[in-house]
């Protein structure tokens, strides 16, 4: 299990339609950076892109919109480890250890930088202007 710091930059799409592509190049970027294996260069961005949309069609809908990114990377990265590293571990058991650390990351760590952000009223305008 991971809790990744830069998922708290998923909530990003709450505010902005300019930060899907962001996140999803962002990781592609990132994941192509780091050396990851290819599966999860291709497949993780693209949970990434799920995600950061799903979080778009959520965003007035506060506790709902990191929700994507959590189901779209719990369904996503588990036949990559499987497959891409031989992870031999359950496909269920992958997924809800995924989906807890991106539920720290989403909610707990992303719930700072939405609460700083929904009180600027710049970015309280841009939400409400969407």
């Amino acid at each position: 299990m991971q809790i990744r710091i830069a998922e708290a930059l998923t909530i990003l799409p709450m505010f902005t339609p300019a930060a899907v592509p962001g996140l999803f190049i962002g990781c592609l970027l990132g994941n192509l950076y780091g050396e990851a294996i290819i599966g999860d260069v291709l497949f993780g961005s693209f949970a990434t892109l799920i995600g950061a949309w799903g979080t778009w069609m959520l965003r007035h809908r506060r506790w709902l919109a990191p929700v994507p990114t959590v189901l779209a990377n719990a369904a996503i990265i588990p036949p990559v480890l499987r497959w891409g590293c031989g992870l031999e571990l359950p496909l269920p058991l992958m997924a809800a250890c995924i989906a807890v650390g991106e539920l720290v990351g989403c909610y707990i760590l992303g719930e700072l930088p939405a609460e700083v952000m929904l009180r600027r009223s710049v970015f309280r305008k841009m939400q409400e202007d969407e």
